[in-house]
């Protein structure tokens, strides 16, 4: 990927505040040196208000003496010219307030008589209504001799019981809910928050690296819950390569962990459900669909640390704070963690992204997720998968393959410097970051066939090696 890349993802986790927003966007992946990765406020809306001076505040419209005052008016109408006033008519006096109309910030400053203008015929609408509403019904109950059916008077209907309905939204939200986390990060370099999820009782929380990475060395990690338990958090381990981290929460009991459920059998158009605090929105719920599978991402990471995963696409609303929250299906088990957004250019043309959803978000596949976090927890140190050798985009298409490492997995099974990777078993790989994604998947030591230009079909014992977080 390039700065140029129409499709740029980039890390979903981060506030938006001056120090934190250039870290949204995820650089663009350098040259790989092995296919591993080795080396506001709203503006208050006011309503136009109609007051009666204070010796006539008693004056009520619908009272019997108000309709008769209203039929004598009525009798005598013909009796005085146009624009004379009847003797005894009320006269209300009229006292606009604010504008009930929004004015866009940018022109609040200019004090036009258009803005007059319609706050008085936002309270004239009122009055009439007001009026034409209470005669109708005042006529109404007088020639059926029964009394006006109002909503206001029925009551409330009893409340929702029973248990949710199995593979909703709701049911869903219900069951994680209680096991997502709020993370608020500071450390040196900055500030920001995200998401994570719960995975034992006794306080280890899966989520994005990019999350927390400006807490490693020396930051503070505060977990907030659903009921409003907070506690402090460290850094168990961290991988880069591939945007996960493990911390675990002290102080907090009675933890709800999540059931974790499969990526590798997910279907295009299933449902699922994203839940994390977007915007410092705590529990916020979004739901959609698997909108695509496999997309090779580039997202996450800072430097020369560049985050390349295999990602679920989704268009179930995710945003800055949902990084490292649940992607889940409609069981409540948890097949993702969300990660990235696309983010296109800032439609005013000021060269800046957007802030927010397009519809287009990425997970990290979990069955790669638990992997990981299981290596961390074990060994305070992920595991990554490697083949040991320099990889690029081929300009007829595929991954080329550059120098070989001696007595890497690459050179053992035989692929030397110029072949051109075009499938990995029955994968397609269309560019480097594809054969870098799909490597990464895998575990050390799994099998995996190569397919080389010209079909030669090699077969290939993938590494692992510890990975150094940078």
């Amino acid at each position: 990927m390039t700065e140029n890349d129409a499709e740029k993802a980039r890390p979903a986790g981060d506030r938006p505040d001056a120090e934190q927003s250039a870290n949204w966007a995820a650089q663009p992946a350098p040259q790989q040196p092995d296919a591993t990765g080795l080396g506001g406020q709203a503006t208050p809306h006011t309503g136009a208000q109609q007051a009666y001076p204070a010796d006539q505040q008693q004056y009520n419209p619908w009272s019997p003496q108000a309709q008769q005052t209203q039929t004598q008016e009525h009798q005598t109408q013909g009796q005085y010219p146009q624009g004379h006033q009847v003797p005894g008519q009320q006269t209300p006096y009229t006292q606009p307030g604010p504008s009930v109309y929004a004015v866009p910030q940018q022109r609040q400053a200019q004090k036009s008589t258009s803005g007059k203008l319609l706050a008085g015929v936002a309270a004239i609408a009122l009055v009439v209504g007001g009026v034409a509403g209470g005669t109708v019904g005042y006529l109404t109950a007088d020639s059926s001799g029964g009394a006006a059916v109002n909503a206001l008077d029925a009551p409330k209907p009893a409340q929702q019981t029973g248990n949710l309905p199995a593979g909703s939204v709701e049911s869903v939200a219900q069951k994680l809910s209680p096991s997502v986390v709020e993370l608020q990060v500071s450390g040196r370099s900055g500030a920001g928050e995200g998401s994570g999820f719960v995975l034992s009782t006794d306080g280890y929380v899966l989520t994005n690296n990019h999350v927390v990475e400006v807490a490693a060395g020396g930051g503070q990690i505060q977990a907030v819950f659903q009921d409003g338990k907070k506690g402090t958090a460290t850094v168990v381990g961290r991988d880069p390569t591939t945007d996960i981290a493990v911390v675990k929460v002290s102080g907090v009991s009675g933890l709800t962990p999540v059931e974790l459920g499969r990526s590798d059998d997910l279907r295009v158009g299933q449902p699922v459900v994203a839940i994390g605090s977007p915007f410092e929105l705590t529990g916020t719920v979004t739901s959609g669909i698997v909108s695509a599978l496999n997309r090779p991402v580039s997202a996450g990471g800072n430097g020369d640390q560049t985050t390349v995963m295999s990602a679920v696409q989704t268009d179930a609303a995710i945003n800055p704070g949902n990084s490292g929250g649940p992607l889940a299906n409609m069981a409540g088990q948890v097949i993702g963690i969300n990660s990235a957004i696309y983010s296109p250019k800032s439609a005013q043309g000021q060269g800046g992204e957007s802030g927010g959803n397009v519809g287009i978000g990425f997970a990290i596949p979990i069955d790669q997720a638990r992997r990981t976090a299981d290596d961390i927890i074990n060994t305070g140190q992920a595991t990554q998968t490697f083949i040991g050798a320099r990889v690029q985009t081929a300009p007829t298409g595929g991954a080329q393959l550059g120098e070989i490492s001696p007595g890497s997995p690459a050179e053992k099974a035989g692929l030397k410097s110029g072949d051109v990777v075009t499938k990995l078993d029955d994968r397609s790989i269309p560019n480097a970051d594809a054969l870098v994604a799909e490597i990464r998947t895998r575990a050390p030591n799994d099998k995996v066939k190569f397919t080389l230009s010209g079909d030669k079909v090699i077969e290939v014992t993938l590494g692992g090696q510890p990975v150094t977080p940078n």
